[in-house]
């Protein structure tokens, strides 16, 4: 069956960039090879960071981080943050517990996440309270409690902050923690709304389409699908695409529905990458096409995508019915610009999940040979001296395959540089 987002809240986590909060995964391009050098910035930063200005740690482990200017590099950037964080500078304590708690360069560990988390949000930093109270919404590390969630994102509203308003809303509409309220929900959505976020807006679309807490409006719906989407939502793109691909409030307009569901596609939105194999399956707009239907499922699928998961398997007892090698024929790679777009956003996370998971792979292992290396240090009885004597052993292997990680993370950065650099060719490359 064919399936519509039903305008559900992404998750979400808040990185602080020098004080500017930001919804979405590191970048993770640079390379040894193919760093710009470094800039004017981050050269004016290693003389305060040296002399103890927190801030300016703070701001030089972001280049690290991010590879600002200089090689991507997370155990400089673990380094500058510890170092402003143990000054009680809440956003270096804010971006460790992101490190911490999705694997960016440390091994993932929800306690300290919850622990740096909660000493920047016990400060009052807005980023670390949203943080925090997704920990306890989603139960990482905690165990799941809707009511201190909203705490903490009450918290975090009181000070003007889009996404925790944006979730106070979620709350009240969902009944999370507090009363279902759809009043209250519109008004924390439109409030969120009021600070550019494009998820409230999109919240406030679905209010408005399904006439909840008002009656239906579908012109107010499409009106905040389209500033959403404006903004770059992949779920509004979803959204409008299903209007237009089922009628609803609009005329029926095959063409306008698949080109919003490509943009949301290039955004590896699985929904409508589910809603583009069942238009190619079934001919909407375009003659039917079994491969590109399969492999829009199975991307879709492929992110644990529920109905891409169904529609995928049941196309495939469609297929394997009409006869022999049916199957096999729309599997074979298909040439399309759309998929194209959509595979390359797909390769490039999943390039980056690998990349940050091998270097906190990496520093895991560093910290088992540390820990080797400096057990029993001015201890004098005999099962500690002879665990020194054998201990570097498995100290140095654990060195060596740590060695072995980074390098694989720096033939992938060669990767992923390749894929945004082929990208930025193609883009400057003029239209015949």
């Amino acid at each position: 069956m064919s399936f519509r987002t039903r305008a559900t809240v992404a998750a979400f986590f808040v990185f602080a960039l020098a004080g500017v909060a930001r919804a979405q995964a590191p970048v993770q391009t640079s390379t040894q090879a193919t760093a710009p050098p470094p800039d004017k910035e981050f050269y004016s930063l290693r003389e305060p960071a040296a002399a103890g200005d927190a801030q300016a740690q703070f701001t030089l482990a972001n280049h690290y981080y991010r590879g600002l200017g200089v090689p991507q590099d997370y155990t400089q950037a673990l380094t500058w943050y510890l170092k402003s964080a143990n000054q009680g500078f809440a956003p270096a304590q804010n971006q460790l517990g992101n490190m911490y708690e999705h694997k960016f360069g440390v091994p993932r560990d929800y306690k300290r996440a919850i622990a740096h988390y909660r000493a920047a949000a016990n400060q009052g930093y807005a980023l670390a309270q949203v943080n925090l109270g997704a920990m306890f919404e989603d139960g990482r590390g905690v165990k799941r409690d809707y009511k201190q969630a909203l705490d903490w994102y009450r918290k975090a509203a009181d000070q003007n902050l889009s996404e925790a308003e944006k979730q106070v809303g979620y709350f009240y509409q969902c009944g999370h923690g507090a009363k279902q309220d759809y009043a209250q929900a519109h008004a924390w959505y439109l409030r969120a709304a009021g600070h550019g976020n494009s998820d409230a807006e999109n919240q406030l679309g679905y209010f408005a389409e399904e006439g909840w807490g008002q009656p239906k409006d579908y012109g107010e719906a499409l009106s905040w699908y389209y500033k959403a989407a404006e903004h770059g939502n992949d779920h509004a793109q979803e959204n409008i695409g299903y209007m237009f691909q089922y009628g609803t409030g609009v005329e029926t307009d095959y063409a306008k529905a698949m080109s919003w569901f490509d943009k949301a596609a290039a955004q590896g939105n699985s929904d409508a990458e589910n809603q583009l194999g069942w238009m190619y399956q079934h001919g909407q707009g375009v003659e039917p096409d079994d491969a590109k239907a399969v492999t829009w499922y199975r991307m879709s699928a492929d992110q644990g995508n529920r109905h891409g998961i169904n529609n995928l398997d049941y196309f495939k007892d469609v297929l394997e019915e009409r006869g022999s090698g049916v199957w096999e024929a729309a599997n074979n790679p298909v040439t399309d610009a759309a998929i194209a777009r959509a595979q390359r956003w797909t390769n490039i996370q999943d390039l980056q999940r690998r990349i940050a998971g091998l270097e906190g792979d990496a520093r895991n292992q560093d910290d088992l040979a540390d820990q080797l290396e400096h057990t029993g240090k001015g201890k004098n009885d005999g099962i500690t001296k002879l665990f020194n004597a054998i201990g570097s052993v498995p100290a140095v292997n654990f060195h060596m395959q740590a060695a072995k990680y980074r390098d694989e993370a720096a033939r992938l950065r060669e990767e992923l540089a390749k894929i945004e650099n082929q990208d930025k060719f193609s883009a400057s490359v003029p239209a015949p």
